[in-house]
């Protein structure tokens, strides 16, 4: 989908400056366990099914909306595998504009459905293995990709506190 009328009123009254964004990703695996990743085909890197979240809604609705538009599954939000955000999830898209995730990226079970985007932001879906993982749009741990821990997944996980000191 498009980008949403808050966010495209919100870009008439900022133009393309930097902005926080609220948004979901869902890492949906098939039966042999590899994980579905997204090409834009516009010279984006690779990304998992994630987008905005739009106002009233929660974070699991929104990744089961975002990953039915981007690759036509249904899918079940399981778990809250970790949460990101900061200088690290900044992003520049094509056209210029500039934000700044706060991602909640969920475990998703797919429920029914067939590869078949619904919206016109996905040029290619592909299923990858651990070791075959593209290079992707935002720098999430490789940690979060392997089996699900019984931990939600905080950066200062991988060194995040010793940052953190300094307040």
């Amino acid at each position: 989908m498009a980008m949403s009328g808050y966010y495209k009123n919100l870009r008439g009254k900022l133009g393309a400056d930097l902005i926080f964004m609220p948004s979901v990703a869902g890492i949906v695996r098939n039966k042999s366990g590899e994980i579905l990743f997204q090409n834009k085909g516009n010279g984006e890197k690779w990304s998992l099914p994630a987008g905005a979240i739009e106002l009233g809604e929660a974070p699991a609705e929104a990744v089961v909306r975002e990953v039915w538009e981007e690759t036509g599954l249904y899918v079940t939000p399981k778990k809250l595998l970790g949460v990101f955000g900061g200088k690290d999830f900044r992003y520049q898209y094509p056209n210029g504009h500039q934000v700044e995730y706060n991602v909640f990226l969920f475990e998703c079970e797919i429920q029914s459905g067939e590869l078949n985007p619904i919206d016109d932001e996905t040029f290619e879906l592909r299923y990858f293995n651990l070791n075959e993982i593209p290079e992707l749009a935002l720098p999430y741990p490789k940690s979060v990709f392997e089996s699900p821990s019984e931990e939600v997944f905080f950066q200062w996980n991988e060194g995040w506190l010793d940052k953190l000191k300094r307040f």
